[in-house]
């Protein structure tokens, strides 16, 4: 991660991520993602766990660079706590902001906003049949 200006906040999720691991993706309770490319070198997994409602666990897996386990790490902890709505609301730019991303990390950002679309797309499919 030499040579590029990442604030407090990234290199310590980079260097310290929560939530890291998985759960049962057969689980109803859970959503599940995994988006990204290994052929462009990121690759990003976030699985949702909900009860009553509310997503009470958040848990990923990042392949790539130290902006994607950052975004990975910060989503998780965004998301504890809240709605499928609220999860919906977080976007790429909310990322960005918040982690002070580089803009040439953009794609960070972006995959982590396509994973919770995905995860929460995955757990809505479990419940509407």
């Amino acid at each position: 991660m030499a040579g590029l200006p990442y604030g407090p906040l990234v290199l310590d999720h980079y260097l310290h991520p929560r939530n890291v691991g998985s759960l049962d993706p057969a689980d109803a309770r859970v959503g599940s993602a995994l988006v990204g490319s290994p052929v462009l070198g990121e690759v990003l997994k976030l699985q949702i766990f909900l009860q009553d409602g509310t997503i009470t666990q958040a848990r990923f897996r990042a392949f790539g660079g130290g902006s994607a386990i950052a975004a990975g790490s910060w989503l998780t902890e965004q998301l504890q706590g809240q709605s499928l709505n609220h999860a919906l609301g977080i976007r790429s730019q909310d990322i960005m902001s918040a982690l002070n991303l580089p803009p040439v990390k953009m794609h960070s950002a972006l995959l982590a906003e396509d994973a919770i679309r995905a995860a929460v797309a995955d757990y809505t499919q479990k419940h509407s049949q």
